[in-house]
């Protein structure tokens, strides 16, 4: 479930990045943002109300300022009156420009929060964007751990005890960076993009059985950690018992479904003696063939061998075709 986003917290978390001050007495901070866009009122404030998506945070930048004070009182206080009629959360006003009346005093009596950014409106766009997108984002807790092995999010996963974190401390000892141990919180970017990240509180510190709890950027460095990575592959890890059916060519390519996104899932069976770290290793280099090169060890290797058996067919069917 998402989390309830008010102007209030957008007004605190956003207050530095998008330069912003609130405009008039503080009221309408506590109205719940329930959409992740944002956008012009557009002919809104010409009279037309059809179709207004007032759900939406509400920009008004050079353009529409500039418009109405060029109206005369009577009809900019009518299109105001109309705007502020309908339940918007917030309104924006971009490039530090004044608010032409009565637009604060019609705010105010519908108890909508006015704040004002210096910023122009298209940087405005591109910083808020991102910001609303990442808090209305589908999401879910996953438990494993998630680091990034050559650039790939690589998010192991399998019962508690397997050796998960053990696994990912060796990765990071070998220079790779850890994104979260125990708990992370995936997140849907668009249609296909996974987002992995820590809790603020347990943020890169790793519980190793019989150690306990390590600050792992105190004792490898800040660069041995990040805040989030892409989930670009899971592997599964299970305990061996002579029995599991094992893929042995790859060509069986499996997927898990994590918030509508299909990612592609591997299961290494551990016994004693292998080296689980190397093997991970390899399995992001070898993602990185598939997924960015557009080269299959294992279909490249069927291909070589049909390929093999067809020249030895066609080599037997010329010898018993030859009569002479």
């Amino acid at each position: 479930m998402t989390p309830r986003l008010t102007v209030g917290t957008l007004y605190e978390r956003m207050k530095e990045p998008l330069e912003l001050e609130q405009l008039g007495p503080a009221i309408g901070l506590d109205r719940e943002i329930t959409s992740p866009e944002a956008s012009s009122p557009g002919l809104v404030l010409a009279g037309y109300i059809n179709r207004f998506p007032y759900q939406r945070i509400q920009v008004l930048g050079e353009t529409e300022i500039s418009y109405l004070q060029a109206l005369d009182v009577d009809q900019r206080t009518k299109y105001l009156e109309q705007f502020f009629g309908f339940p918007i959360p917030c309104a924006f006003i971009t490039k530090g420009l004044e608010p032409p009346a009565p637009l604060m005093a019609l705010a105010e009596r519908a108890g909508v929060a006015v704040l004002r950014t210096r910023l122009k409106t298209a940087e405005f766009y591109r910083l808020i964007k991102p910001y609303l997108a990442d808090q209305f984002a589908p999401t879910t807790t996953l438990h494993g751990s998630l680091a990034d092995v050559y650039g790939v999010g690589v998010f192991f996963t399998g019962k508690s005890g397997i050796g998960k974190s053990e696994c990912v401390l060796d990765l990071v000892e070998r220079g790779h960076r850890l994104v979260a141990d125990d708990l992370v919180f995936a997140s849907r970017r668009g249609n296909d993009v996974l987002i992995g990240k820590g809790h603020e509180l347990q943020r890169h510190f790793m519980e190793i059985r019989g150690v306990g709890l390590l600050d792992i950027p105190a004792i490898f460095g800040i660069h041995a950690v990040r805040q989030q990575k892409r989930i670009e592959v899971v592997v599964v890890l299970e305990e061996w018992d002579g029995q599991a059916h094992v893929d042995r060519t790859g060509l069986d390519v499996q997927t898990i479904n994590i918030l509508g996104v299909e990612v592609p899932r591997l299961t290494v069976h551990l016994n004693p003696g292998k080296n689980i770290t190397v093997i991970a290793e390899v399995i992001a280099m070898n993602h990185l063939l598939r997924y960015y090169r557009g080269y299959d060890s294992a279909t490249a290797f069927n291909e070589r061998l049909i390929g093999q058996m067809r020249r030895n067919a066609d080599v037997q069917r010329y010898l018993q075709e030859d009569e002479e």
